[in-house]
């Protein structure tokens, strides 16, 4: 029986997905894995049989990764359930961000109660017109599930896009369209493009990437679009920016103090990925994933330990190991196993960085007293017992 505690409220479509074998737990302290979307995690003590920790979402800034890593808890997020979500808002902010629909639409409801008010409408609206984004150049920074979706998208809406992602998977790079141009720089993106949304996660390199520097490669009257992270932008330089005019909108999906109620700024209150289907996809796939692990061993999307999948298992034993990434661990366990006359027809180790995770299948039942054994290994963080 697993202990499964849900910090956040996540979609019945996923819980659902518990079997028999799964109970749900009040306390954090009594789980075996974790359920989270936003709720920050970085003060909670983190209970040596924590196995995993699955956040229902792709930012994981509310949850320390290492102390997990060290803790052999394996931390799983959700790339690309959400990511349609996002494409949309980010499209229609897009819109609202060349067209001035919100200060035409709050200007009409400041005359509601004047009887002439259609006559004041077509005297007054050429105050808000805007322009067209079709054959306007947007450069899209980041093409992970979502950056691809927002730039193939716009494409399609007859915008000239610029792609920008040093990093970009092989898979990413199959899904993107033809008729992206690929910008070489950064530098690339400021100096050309009329709009610019940004998708990259906050690190220390993309952190305050949007500043006064910045500002001053691009256009007059760019446009740029925050539905990533808040601090991937300085705000008192885009305050400063908007005044000048170098920034002629800003539209963020993280508002603070120093940006609300600014002029050229769009704050919208975190609804990037708030949709029902959005929160559904995240739900299903962060349970499957915790399922896939607690029962299997497998990995996918973790982002503190290498993906490693054996598929299910059909052996009699499977032992899995949380482990520092350091020479000769695996030698080490083969030998452990072997010393017990046990045969291993499969494994497989992958690493991550600092850490590793190893899964042996053994033609014997995996017991208590050689995991004991394996665990006393220097640099040997969690085994578990799968089967």
């Amino acid at each position: 029986m697993f202990n499964v505690n849900c910090i956040n409220k996540i979609a019945n479509v996923g819980l659902d997905l518990f079997t028999d074998n799964y109970q749900m737990v009040e306390q954090f302290n009594d789980a075996d894995a974790v359920l989270v979307r936003s709720s920050s995690l970085h003060e909670l003590e983190l209970p040596s049989t924590l196995e995993a920790i699955a956040r229902a979402g792709a930012g994981v800034n509310n949850i320390p990764l290492e102390k997990c890593a060290e803790n052999g808890t394996v931390v799983f997020n959700t790339p690309g359930a959400n990511a349609n979500g996002v494409k949309e808002i980010v499209i229609a902010s897009l819109i609202i961000a060349s067209r001035d629909i919100f200060g035409g639409v709050n200007w009409v409801n400041s005359c509601k109660d004047d009887p002439e008010v259609a006559k004041l409408v077509e005297k007054n609206k050429a105050k808000f017109a805007g322009t067209e984004i079709r054959g306007k150049k947007l450069g899209v920074i980041g093409l992970g599930a979502i950056g691809i979706l927002v730039a193939n998208a716009l494409n399609k809406l007859d915008m000239e896009v610029y792609g920008y992602d040093p990093f970009i998977s092989v898979d990413a790079a199959w899904n993107l369209s033809k008729y992206i141009k690929q910008a070489k720089s950064l530098e690339e993106i400021y100096r050309e493009c009329d709009f610019i949304t940004v998708h990259v996660p906050l690190t220390d390199s993309t952190k305050g990437m949007f500043n006064k520097e910045t500002f001053a490669m691009m256009k007059d009257g760019v446009k740029l679009l925050n539905f990533s992270r808040d601090t991937l932008v300085i705000d008192d330089d885009i305050v400063e920016a908007l005044e000048s005019g170098k920034v002629g909108r800003y539209v963020t999906d993280f508002p603070n103090p120093k940006v609300c109620g600014v002029n050229g700024v769009i704050t919208v209150p975190h609804l990037g990925a708030s949709t029902i289907e959005s929160e559904d996809n995240c739900a299903v796939m962060a349970v499957k994933q915790i399922m896939d692990y607690l029962e299997n061993g497998n990995i996918k999307n973790s982002v503190n330990y290498p993906n490693c999948d054996m598929g299910v298992c059909n052996q009699v034993g499977r032992i899995a190991i949380n482990h520092r990434n350091i020479p000769n661990m695996l030698s080490q366990f083969t030998s452990t196993v072997a010393k017990e006359n046990i045969n291993i027809p499969d494994m497989i180790n992958k690493s991550k960085g600092k850490y590793a995770y190893t899964i042996l299948d053994i033609e014997s039942p995996a017991t208590p007293e050689l995991a004991n054994k394996i665990k006393e290994i220097d640099g040997v963080l969690k085994v578990r017992i799968i089967k």
